[in-house]
């Protein structure tokens, strides 16, 4: 069969100029995915609310990251792409929920790349399952194929949290960092409103009920995103060997007033170093590529919160990015999969 390769990535802003960064905002955040309100109420939040306060400010945090080629995230991905593609036959494309290269340009790159192309196969770079992240980029990319009418199969792999090969790699990428002397690793997770995992709760009446609901088996682990982000924190920490006291989950990113899921990651960094933590390790596994939520709100204002507070010692942990062992993890599953595997694809 015919196949082709799409990674799929959030996106970022085409410059930091302010007008860039408007009209990206306007994208992301108009998303109903995202900010899950009726249409009308949303779009005065972030039209008339939102993106007119924020756009000069996020500008000038793009600013403080942007590479010579551009977006950290997108330069990443192109990388991960060509070094996927060195590890299989398929031509390889990337794609951004928001921005460029669109779900269209990388439809199309296949395409021309594979005329008689009778498969896509799409890889979503977001290892747990969110509304607002793994759910609307595939959604995003199934309109996408309908709207043009491809005569291609799509194919999704599914979210990855849990995976051996993923934890095994997250987990060695972690490792080097531990060799040196620290009183706790943080791993930070992207936050969520703690509405959308309410909605996601296929069963009704699990998520959320009781304050150890993620550890308890149910069918509405499929789609929380707490349990999963949970999940993985436990499988890498066993691996790692790590106790219990030499690490702690947070979320990081909230937007608004709402409760999202805690504890927060900025609120954590003040109060670690009055507990007695002053040197910190921070990973964030929600990223596999770094980005604006970790070069700038973690490696940067992170950092200031903690020193501020009386940390001593604070290291980010860079993201798989294109790291060896992510890349032939990912070249693992499309393999198995055209080899009649479907463990890995929905």
């Amino acid at each position: 069969m015919k196949r082709g390769i799409i990674l799929m990535n959030l996106g970022s802003p085409d410059s930091t100029e302010v007008k860039d960064v408007r009209r990206y905002l306007k994208e992301f955040l108009m998303d109903e995915r995202v900010i899950d309100y009726p249409y009308l109420f949303r779009l005065l939040l972030v039209k008339g609310i939102i993106v007119p306060f924020r756009a000069a400010k996020s500008a000038e945090a793009y600013s403080s990251i942007w590479t010579n080629q551009g977006s950290p995230l997108v330069v990443l991905t192109r990388q991960l792409q060509q070094s996927v593609q060195t590890r299989l036959a398929e031509p390889v494309e990337i794609a951004m929920r928001y921005g460029h290269p669109t779900p269209t340009a990388a439809y199309q790159a296949l395409v021309t790349k594979n005329p008689g192309m009778e498969e896509v196969i799409l890889v979503p770079l977001y290892p747990h399952y969110a509304m607002s992240s793994y759910e609307t980029a595939v959604e995003y990319m199934k309109e996408i194929h309908k709207k043009n009418n491809y005569s291609f199969r799509l194919v999704t792999i599914k979210p990855f949290y849990n995976n051996r090969a993923y934890i095994q790699a997250l987990a060695e990428s972690i490792k080097p960092y531990l060799q040196h002397d620290f009183d706790k690793l943080l791993f930070s997770y992207h936050g969520v409103p703690e509405r959308h995992i309410i909605k996601g709760d296929v069963t009704g009446n699990h998520c959320l009920k009781q304050a150890d609901c993620c550890e308890i088996a149910s069918a509405a682990h499929q789609y929380c995103y707490r349990h999963q982000c949970i999940r993985t924190t436990t499988l890498v920490t066993d691996s790692l060997g790590l106790p219990k006291q030499k690490y702690q989950l947070s979320f990081q990113s909230r937007l608004g007033r709402d409760k999202w899921l805690t504890p927060y990651t900025a609120q954590r960094l003040g109060e670690l170093p009055k507990e007695g933590v002053k040197k910190i390790l921070v990973a964030c596994p929600a990223f596999v590529s770094d980005c604006l939520e970790t070069l700038e709100e973690i490696a940067q204002q992170g950092r200031e919160i903690f020193l501020h507070a009386g940390g001593e010692s604070f290291t980010m942990i860079p993201c798989l990015n294109t790291q060896t062992l992510w890349v032939k993890t990912i070249a693992k599953w499309i393999t198995e999969y055209a080899a009649g595997s479907t463990e890995m694809v929905l």
